[in-house]
């Protein structure tokens, strides 16, 4: 089986002159990317042909190193800039792919300049670049220095690249790609032949199939009296001023702690799932679609399409299968002990009794023994393993959190 690209994510903390560095290679960075997109956008309007890789690369690093106004391009790592006309490249090339059919998802529009009060903003970090890790566990950044890293596990392989993100709140992390190993892979996961089906709501997170029943934490409920008082207090000041950027890193600050709470939830509850069974039967909700009901704010709350990405991502690297129910599969209206369908129900009915054999029914446990009837079904039909294809993983599907790591060294 060939090795698999995964991202884990690690805290950084650099110093007050790390910082400096840093932002001045992002800015940097940024510079180059908005140079080729002005470029290519100028090629467009005069009707001439897109300038090759090779001559941004030539025109707008080398040269403009030479020139009094991008002097101070050469004071940064020359692999940041050569990434940032890599992402350029790569954002024109599904531009285009998007509008030609052949990338799927959702239409991808064309680049845009980007800014310096953007939310995200990252560098990349290739093997040319000669970054290492210290024996003492920092991270050895070009002509940033040794970042301080906590490292919450260990990295099974040797790391290809790094980037360097800051995010809306401030933080610093280093987003590593490694080539996972699958014997090593199999190696850390139980065999097991248990089959489990997944009933996703509001009222429960989850209930199972087995009967489990996983309460929702509601991390955005919970928090919601802080985040209105952190709003209320940045809508009051003035725009522009210092004390506007602290109440603006104050409100970014608390919806980034709901959100890595949510993630750590996300990240337990669907390895424990994928630890314990073969076999995962989950239903395909229109998350979109609910998302423009009243229920908007509880279905982002609840975070269903991240968690099972998270259980798409893992059950591949595992060698689980993952199998997607049909939202219009009829689990609510079918009774799990006998097969009669009984016809839909309002939400208000939580709990049924089967016509024909007289079974009473919980509704979300009896949708989830018919989502894992369904999941076993299906994968029986087709003789092998139901599951999507590989994706590299972002940095909010493979965070510091997991498996017991063995030594917390890199």
């Amino acid at each position: 089986m060939a090795a698999k690209q995964l991202r884990y994510s690690f805290r950084l903390y650099p110093d007050i002159g790390q910082r400096t560095a840093l932002a001045q290679a992002i800015g940097c960075a940024r510079v180059v990317f908005n140079d080729a997109v002005r470029a290519r956008e100028d090629a467009r309007k005069a009707g001439a042909a897109f300038p090759t890789a090779g001559e941004l690369s030539r025109e707008l690093i080398a040269e403009g190193k030479r020139t009094v106004e991008r002097s101070w391009l050469g004071e940064v790592s020359a692999v940041v800039l050569q990434q940032a006309l890599r992402d350029a490249e790569a954002a024109y090339r599904n531009f285009f792919a998007s509008l030609k059919g052949t990338r799927k998802g959702p239409r991808t529009g064309a680049p845009r300049f980007k800014s310096r009060k953007d939310n995200r903003q990252s560098i990349r970090f290739t093997a040319n670049a000669r970054w290492s890790i210290t024996g003492s566990g920092r991270l050895n950044l070009p002509k940033i220095g040794a970042v301080k890293v906590k490292w919450s596990r260990a990295l099974p392989t040797a790391p290809s690249s790094v980037t360097v993100i800051k995010d809306a709140a401030g933080r610093y992390f280093a987003s590593f790609v490694i080539d996972t190993d699958p014997a090593d892979d199999a190696h850390r996961m139980p065999d097991s032949d248990q089959a489990v089906g997944i009933d996703l709501g509001l009222t429960h997170f989850a209930v199972l199939s087995d009967g489990r029943v996983i309460d929702s934490p509601r991390f955005l409920r919970r928090a919601e009296k802080k985040l209105k008082k952190a709003q209320r207090d940045l809508s009051r000041k003035q725009k522009g001023s210092k004390n506007r950027e602290k109440a603006r890193l104050k409100v970014a600050r608390a919806h980034a702690k709901v959100a890595d709470a949510r993630r750590e939830f996300h990240h337990q509850f669907s390895t424990k799932l994928i630890r314990e069974n073969q076999t995962i039967g989950v239903e395909d909700l229109a998350v979109k679609g609910l998302a423009r009901t009243r229920l908007a704010k509880s279905v982002h709350d609840a975070g269903w399409a991240q968690f099972v990405a998270m259980l798409e991502y893992k059950a591949v690297r595992y060698g689980r299968t993952l199998v997607k129910i049909g939202r219009f599969e009829p689990t609510s209206q079918t009774c799990s002990a006998c097969g009669v369908k009984d016809g839909p129900k309002p939400l208000n009915i939580r709990e049924w009794t089967c016509p024909a054999c007289g079974t009473v029914h919980d509704r979300d446990h009896n949708a989830a023994r018919n989502v894992r009837t369904a999941a076993g079904l299906a994968v029986a039909a087709c003789g092998a393993q139901v599951r999507p294809g590989l994706v590299l993983a972002q940095r909010d599907e493979a965070g510091s959190h997991g498996f017991s790591p063995e030594p917390r060294a890199a």
